[in-house]
């Protein structure tokens, strides 16, 4: 939902992991702003979005969620924030719920450093959605052996980029494919999301 002329708030590290910098770059591409805030400083990350009011926040749902409580506790009006792409860890229910609560169009994105983007949440909010440019495996874990449709295994994906291909990369993280397609009518496979680790 992030839009051209958008001001976004960057909560990502921007040293020793590339989020910050991915994230940044899609929000760039489609005309947004983006203020590099990055990790830590609660108080400080509360004040600024009071002051500059961003639309938009990136990072991951559980910082979203202590800036949330800080600003309420510090009675400051963080209101302006509309919508937020999360990602870096799994995204639960009651993370989900208050952004709800504050008016805060949430989605998350799946990706690892290596990779980059893997699979993304459509306005649907019934799965993920797979990056076209990747092919995705669900393999029993420590077997590298396909999984029945449906059945939870790691997630190994191959990637063609040019510059850094990579081929039936295990993430250790376990996930699942969903059946059909998606309600938003994006036609590439879902999987169900992060669902732990293999390893």
């Amino acid at each position: 939902g992030f839009r051209a002329g958008d001001l976004i708030a960057n909560t990502f590290a921007y040293h020793f992991a590339p989020a910050a910098s991915m994230l940044e770059c899609g929000a760039r591409a489609v005309g947004c702003t983006v203020v590099p805030t990055g990790i830590g400083q609660t108080e400080m990350q509360v004040q600024a979005i009071a002051d500059l009011k961003p639309a938009g926040y990136i990072g991951t749902p559980s910082f979203l969620k202590i800036i949330l409580e800080k600003a309420d506790e510090l009675k400051a009006d963080v209101s302006s924030l509309k919508k937020a792409v999360v990602s870096g860890e799994a995204f639960f229910p009651n993370q989900k719920a208050l952004c709800a609560e504050r008016g805060i169009d949430a989605l998350q994105a799946y990706g690892t450093a290596d990779l980059g983007l893997v699979a993304y949440e459509t306005e649907a909010r019934e799965g993920l959605v797979l990056e076209e440019a990747v092919i995705l495996e669900i393999v029993r874990p420590g077997t590298g052996d396909p999984v029945a449709p449906g059945e939870v295994g790691e997630v190994v994906i191959t990637s063609f980029n040019p510059d850094y291909p990579l081929i039936r990369f295990g993430t250790g993280d376990l996930s699942a494919v969903l059946p059909g397609i998606s309600p938003c009518g994006r036609t590439n496979v879902r999987i169900k999301g992060w669902m732990g680790r293999a390893d």
